[in-house]
């Protein structure tokens, strides 16, 4: 089945103008039943204007009657008058009068959310990576006039899609960290093992042979023989040289 242009407006415009069932309502603009039962509540939908259609070629009205008719058919729908456009990436514009105020938004970002890469503050304020670098590195020709602002208040981008960014970026930061803190764990397991493996790898000493601790005995000293007395110890020769003994009366 064709994809219809505006669903819920449909749907709407259905609930409104036909006898169809729920389940019929559903299937064609595909929603869930109780959705649909909220639009026609008032609960689901609230001020969105009903799309017609038969109008936009999205299905006959004899299609609606055949359907009315039997709730157990479902409705076909020829296809949208005009292809569904699709969205394509490409820069944000930036309004003529607001793009002399680009380097002081990207000042303001540089200086309070240093985690943002350049290529996200390039998306957020339609400028290029060669502009923000040259203004942190200070080589902007205009880098004397150059004054952090706010770019909400500048009206550059939006509080959601900067909170957006810098969530994005905080993510980033912690996935990262969180690689890097890994890879060193790793690193440490990878050291412990190889040093269990060297460590088991090395032969077990064998065992010691008993060592006498006593030292060895001083030798004794063995008495001179030089034949020279003892000047202290009393004993022949021990008087003056020359000096004749008395000899012992008879």
């Amino acid at each position: 089945m064709a994809e219809l242009l505006m669903p819920k407006a449909t749907a709407v415009w259905l609930i409104d103008n036909t006898t169809l069932t729920f389940d019929q309502i559903a299937a064609f603009c595909e929603l869930h039943p109780l959705e649909v039962q909220g639009i026609a509540d008032g609960e689901v939908a609230v001020g969105i204007r009903g799309l017609d259609p038969v109008a936009n070629g999205q299905v006959n009205r004899e299609e609606i009657q055949r359907c009315e008719e039997d709730s157990s058919q479902r409705l076909e729908a020829i296809g949208p008058v005009s292809e569904v456009p699709q969205r394509t990436r490409r820069a944000r514009y930036t309004p003529v009068s607001k793009r002399q105020d680009r380097p002081n938004a990207i000042s303001w970002l540089l200086k309070n959310y240093d985690e943002l890469s350049d290529a996200q503050i390039g998306k957020l304020l339609g400028t290029t990576k060669a502009t923000i670098t040259a203004v942190r590195e200070r080589t902007h020709w205009n880098t004397p006039n150059i004054t952090p602002q706010d770019p909400l208040l500048l009206g550059i981008c939006t509080e959601a899609e900067l909170l957006d960014a810098v969530r994005k970026a905080r993510a980033r930061a912690e996935r990262a960290a969180a690689r890097e803190e890994k890879a060193a764990q790793a690193a440490a397991a990878a050291a412990a093992e190889a040093a269990a493996a060297a460590s088991a790898a090395e032969p077990e000493p064998s065992p010691a042979q008993p060592v006498d601790d006593a030292p060895p005995a001083a030798a004794e000293a063995e008495p001179s023989d030089s034949g020279t007395p003892d000047p202290g110890m009393p004993g022949e020769g021990s008087g003056p040289a020359g000096e004749l003994q008395p000899e012992a009366a008879d």
